[in-house]
Parts: C-alpha cells; sequence; structure tokens
C-alpha cells in the first residue's frame, strides 16, 4: 500500500471507528425511527453525487469542443465510478442512479420525500443551497454537512475532492452500511427491501471495487507533494467530522 495512503488512513481512524460504530444505529428500533434516519441521510446521498461530478468535471473534459484532459489512467478511474453511482441497477434490473434508488426506498419505507424533492426543486430555479435550505426546511446539521461538501467541491483542487470523496464516502461507506444493515435486517419486514437493497449494493460495489478506484485516484493526484497530502488528510478529517456531528443530530432526534 502506498506509504502516504497508510499514514492518511492513520490519522483518520478515530474518526472513521467513531462513525462505524455510531450509536445511531441500534437506536433504530421502529420503523419511524427509520423514516427519521433516512430523512436526514437522504441529503448525504444526494450531495455525494454532486462531488462526484465535480470531480468528473475537474478530471475529465465536460465541455465542447473536447480535448484530452489530465492524466488518462485518472479519467478512466473517475469515469467508471460515475457510471456505477449515476447509472447503476435497482433490485428489478432498471437503470437508476443511487440517489434515484435511495428516494424509492424513502418511498417505500414511508419516510418523508417531500423535504428533499423541495430542495432540489428550489436549487435547480435558483441555484442557491441557502434558500433551497429555507424551502424545505433542511436541519442544520444537513446544511452544516452539505454546506462543507461544496466548499470543497466550489475549491476547484481536485485532490482534496478526491480525499474527501475517497475517506469520507467510498472507502467509508462499506464499513458504515456494514454497521447499519447489521442493526436492521433483524428489526424491520420485507417493507425496506428497497433500502436493504441499496445498502447490499453499496456495500458491493464500494467495498469490492470503487474504493480501490478512489484510493488510485487519490494516489494519482497527490503524487510525492507533501502538501497535497497534508491538505488530503486535514480534509478528510473535517469531512469525517462533519458526519459524526450529522448522526449526533439523527441521534437525538430518533431518542429525544
Amino acid at each position: 500500500m502506498n506509504s502516504h495512503i497508510q499514514h492518511l488512513r492513520e490519522q483518520i481512524r478515530p474518526y472513521r471507528e467513531a462513525i462505524v460504530n455510531h450509536r445511531v444505529y441500534a437506536a433504530i428500533k421502529t420503523p419511524e425511527d427509520l423514516q427519521i434516519f433516512m430523512e436526514h441521510h437522504v441529503y448525504a446521498v444526494w450531495d455525494f453525487m454532486s462531488l462526484l461530478k465535480a470531480l468528473q468535471n475537474n478530471l475529465t473534459c465536460t465541455s465542447l469542443p473536447w480535448f484530452p484532459k489530465g492524466d488518462a489512467t485518472t479519467r478512466f478511474l473517475i469515469n467508471e465510478i460515475v457510471v456505477g453511482e449515476e447509472s447503476d441497477v435497482d433490485e428489478e434490473g432498471n437503470r437508476k442512479s443511487h440517489f434515484e434508488i435511495y428516494v424509492e426506498a424513502m418511498k417505500q419505507s414511508k419516510a418523508n420525500s417531500t423535504a428533499i424533492d423541495t430542495f432540489i426543486e428550489e436549487l435547480k430555479k435558483t441555484g442557491t443551497l441557502s434558500v433551497a435550505y429555507d424551502a424545505a426546511k433542511s436541519p442544520e446539521s444537513v446544511k452544516n454537512f452539505v454546506d462543507f461538501t461544496f466548499r470543497i467541491i466550489h475549491s476547484g483542487k481536485a485532490h482534496i475532492q478526491a480525499a474527501i470523496f475517497t475517506f469520507g464516502r467510498e472507502d467509508l461507506i462499506p464499513g458504515m452500511f456494514h454497521s447499519i444493515i447489521n442493526d436492521i435486517n433483524i428489526k424491520f419486514p420485507e417493507s425496506i427491501s428497497k433500502f436493504k437493497y441499496y445498502l447490499e449494493r453499496h456495500i458491493e460495489i464500494d467495498g469490492d471495487h470503487h474504493s480501490h478506484l478512489a484510493l488510485e485516484m487519490v494516489s494519482n493526484l497527490c503524487c510525492t507533494d507533501e502538501q497535497y497530502w497534508r491538505e488530503a488528510t486535514e480534509a478528510s478529517i473535517e469531512c469525517l467530522q462533519k458526519r459524526i456531528e450529522l448522526w449526533d443530530e439523527v441521534y437525538k432526534k430518533i431518542t429525544g
């Protein structure tokens, strides 16, 4: 393993373990608890897709006329991840993004998708996150989480975008979702089959393939630049802290 990757992983380990072992998963005891969780988590599913597309825009040519841009290996890595995230298959074999699969899972479990629908429609119209938050009455922890993601997106720094994408999402998700699925699998009937499929699909794809691609992408972008590795580490830690804050708020909503 790349020594820089190994060092970064050591630096983020306490934050990663805090997320994987967070008490929010065990707190999900009823369908209503799961609904609260999903109504918060869906924003993270959505802004993940925005981060993914920011990376694709940054690392490949997505405008006309087309010109070769950047390193071909890095282009391949991000494009392959985009295909899997933006046009995967649902449990019936229909092509859908992971966000669309998640929203369908919300509806099946009777979670309220009105807020995220309102948020997206308002954002389409105004292009302003703060206006969309207000229209959707988004929770403060959600705002903080999404605002951080978009701060990194707007930085335009591909190595930092790739770091939070990898260590705050792709390399984290399998462990985190294992924790969720282990806790809810024995508590709920097949009315959450779509959510279970979403979790299992992410564990399968991210754990087995996407996380490896993402790690290679960070290595390629940071290369041997010590400043880039420091920035990648700092951003990854902050990203994980935002996730912990989000889960803390969800836990309070469920248990309060």
